[in-house]
């Protein structure tokens, strides 16, 4: 077999086919190569127990415990028996629970003193951690009957014990005897780094990391596995970008330099303020790229509130200026029309070229989305086409082929990670040369994250808020331990709207018929059911909305906003509510970004668990816009001691995006940067974390760039460009060319 073929044979040969589907299935394992790459999560010692007073509520876990005591309970008239096992680590206690037919086995091999692995999902019933029907391997080979395990045990004997990232399909131990029958296979691994590289930071081969990984004989053998995996991911990865970014040296653009006392002068004129220090440093660095005969690829990075729809829109002024046309991508119709109405309204008459009362030094800004009638939306594309209009603001109809541009110069992306990137990519070709490219985004990102993710742009960060801009206070509301908090919750937003404010109330579901789940009626849950019930849905716009208006906010002017509604009623809403006629708005996420007014000062976000921390972060940054201060209550029926909870005393606790997004990471674990996030593929990175590996990934990142520079197409590096194509599969690696 030779040395690449080894690493892609399909894992059905070697494994069978029903262990092959469940790890394709869940946990995305295909081949050789992906099953070598799935490491460990971590090593238990043979006769040390695993810690059970901070075990992840709601997550898979495998664990190493002795039993202290089990015992069989009858219910329902003795009908029923569950077996109960309290495991021990010395400190802490965790409670198995079997059911049923299931009690039998478990009670004759669980005895107190009996060491075994048990991998369960972690839940609480009755205010107690524990684990409902958990499988299990005895870790005594005097006590393990059968076969299978015997020998697991024996392999294990007196070494590190891998624990596999599993699933409930499939357990740490059966994942750690697949790896042994393809480990032979690591002896085929090619070897990325070039042999200068390995030798002067002193790695050791890829195949010995491998088999180090996977079945250490010491915590030298793991560091040293990890060191060398570590750099292969970071520097691969790396190089990938330093090729995108070489690549796009070499394109060829249109430079728009803005005329002196043109558009861009005469709108500076016209501004109430002063730009912050951080927006002038920013739109000096714009100005160069868009100075230069290459595209200019740059992500702009603010907090949120922080101006960059300012320096945007004066990015666009400047290519308008220089003859050029300007495209706003929005994620939504909703954030598309508040871009158009805040724009053309920061523009005045000079927004209005061409038309009666419009100033001679101005330009048309057209509004190009979906739902636009037939007339409207004729007039907008020969707008385009003429180039009569020199911005234009849209959501992904602006990719359509019917639409055309006279000669567009500058592309600018809201909220990049709502986008595909086939969308951007189609934008951008709409140019006659590839235009100058700004991506917008109001989730801060750690550094590492921009140089692993976004490695292919340059990045600008906007850190300073503009004057003005009010603080705001946070607070988790625990609903469920304290009902009176919520009912506060509730008095404060009256005592909001008394004071000529208004207010926010978010879910995380509409509630009508298409989003609810079905409901069981009327049959009662057994003790199973009761002890692993899945949490109640969402709460729901539709209903929030109609016991707050009959309750505790009755006598205000509620109003809901969802993404079904159609796009003429979202707008009425949206613009009744900035014009101060509505009280409280029950809405959806769709107000999550962009959205912009002043007097709202208190937002309510129920089950504000099921939000992520960077979405948290951007919702609560609606409220405290204009001079009063804002207050965001997060309102959680989450238990005290579930991650969850971790989250949202963490957003309540500081108001820094750049620190939640360091925390949101890090809670995501093996969660995905380079792919899901981005692009919707699987990510490459198995052990490289970009929270604490910023000095492996910057010292790669250099190499990279030293190695491309020296041989763009790799074409004394063979082995790095075949691990260019495994790692960078082709979804991936499309990824990184639409960028």
């Amino acid at each position: 077999m030779d040395r690449v073929s080894a690493f892609d044979e399909p894992l059905k040969k070697l494994l069978g086919g029903a262990t092959a589907k469940v790890m394709a299935d869940h946990l995305d394992l295909h081949t050789v190569g992906d099953l070598l790459h799935h490491y460990p999560r971590r090593y238990e010692e043979r006769g040390r127990l695993t810690a059970l007073t901070d075990l992840p509520l709601d997550e898979h876990v495998t664990v190493v415990a002795q039993v202290a005591d089990a015992r069989v309970l009858t219910f329902n008239g003795g009908r029923g028996k569950r077996l109960e096992v309290t495991l021990t680590d010395g400190h802490g206690r965790l409670q198995l629970v079997f059911f049923g037919h299931g009690v039998h086995k478990p009670h004759k091999d669980l005895l107190p003193g009996r060491r075994a692995m048990f991998a369960g999902k972690v839940s609480v019933f009755n205010r107690k951690m524990q684990l409902a029907h958990p499988t299990y391997q005895l870790l005594d080979a005097a006590f393990a009957d059968d076969a299978g395990a015997t020998e697991a045990v024996d392999a294990f004997a007196g070494k590190l014990l891998p624990i596999y990232p599993a699933c409930k399909q499939l357990d740490s131990w059966r994942i750690a005897k697949a790896v042994d029958a393809v480990l032979p296979s690591a002896q085929d691994a090619v070897d990325p780094l070039p042999d200068a590289l390995r030798e002067g930071r002193g790695f050791t081969s890829l195949p010995e990391a491998l088999l180090k990984i996977h079945r250490p004989q010491t915590k030298a053998d793991v560091a040293a596995a990890r060191d060398r995996l570590k750099w292969d991911e970071a520097f691969v990865l790396q190089v990938a970008l330093a090729r995108r970014r070489f690549a796009d040296t070499q394109l060829p653009a249109v430079a728009r330099r803005p005329a002196p006392d043109g558009l861009l002068d005469a709108f500076d004129a016209k501004l109430p303020f002063t730009l912050t220090d951080g927006q002038l440093k920013v739109t000096k660095e714009i100005f160069d790229d868009l100075a230069t005969e290459h595209p200019m690829h740059r992500l702009l990075q603010g907090e949120v509130g922080s101006g960059k729809t300012m320096v945007a829109l004066r990015a666009m002024l400047a290519v308008v200026d220089a003859g050029g046309q300007a495209a706003m991508l929005a994620p939504t119709e909703v954030l598309a029309q508040q871009h158009h109405r805040c724009i053309t309204e920061m523009m005045g008459e000079l927004a209005e070229g061409g038309m009666l009362g419009g100033s001679d030094q101005g330009t048309k800004v057209v509004l190009l989305t979906g739902s636009m009638g037939t007339a409207a939306r004729r007039q907008a594309l020969l707008d385009l086409v003429t180039g009569e209009a020199g911005i234009v603001i849209g959501t992904h109809a602006l990719i359509e082929d019917k639409v055309k541009f006279h000669d567009l110069g500058l592309v600018v992306v809201d909220e990049q990670h709502r986008f595909g990137v086939e969308q951007r990519d189609a934008l951008r070709s709409k140019g006659k040369q590839p235009p100058h490219l700004l991506v917008m985004t109001a989730t801060p990102i750690p550094r590492t994250v921009a140089m692993t993710v976004f490695g292919d742009l340059e990045t600008s960060v906007l850190d300073q808020l503009p004057a003005g801009r009010s603080p705001i206070a946070s607070h988790v509301v625990p609903a469920k331990d304290k009902p009176h908090f919520l009912t506060r919750a509730w008095e404060r937003v009256r005592e909001e709207v008394e004071n000529g404010h208004q207010a926010y109330v978010v879910c995380p579901r509409i509630g009508d018929d298409e989003d609810d789940p079905a409901k069981k009626k009327g049959k009662k849950k057994t003790a199973e059911e009761e002890a692993t019930a899945d949490k109640r849905p969402p709460l729901a716009v539709l209903e929030i909305a109609e016991q707050l208006a009959k309750g505790p906010l009755s006598g205000l002017r509620v109003e809901v906003l969802h993404g079904r509604m159609q796009p003429d009623d979202k707008d009425d809403v949206m613009r009744r509510f900035a014009a101060g006629e509505v009280d409280v708005l029950v809405a959806t996420t769709v107000i999550e970004v962009g959205v912009n007014v002043p007097n709202a000062t208190a937002m309510v976000i129920m089950d504000a668990d099921r939000f992520g921390v960077s979405q948290l972060h951007q919702l609560r940054g609606r409220v405290g816009r204009g001079s009063a201060p804002g207050l965001c209550l997060l309102v959680t029926e989450a238990h005290e001691a579930s991650p969850a909870r971790a989250r949202l005393s963490a957003v309540a606790a500081t108001l820094d995006g750049f620190e939640l997004s360091r925390i949101d990471l890090e809670q995501r674990r093996e969660g995905d940067v380079l792919g899901q996030a981005q692009s919707g593929v699987r990510s490459s990175l198995r052990v490289l974390s970009v929270i604490d590996d910023e000095e492996v990934i910057a010292a790669a990142r250099q190499e990279a760039v030293t190695v491309v520079a020296a041989d763009p197409e790799l074409e004394h590096l063979p082995e790095l460009r075949t691990a260019l194509d495994a790692l960078l599969d082709k979804d991936r690696e499309e990824y990184l060319e639409k960028g």
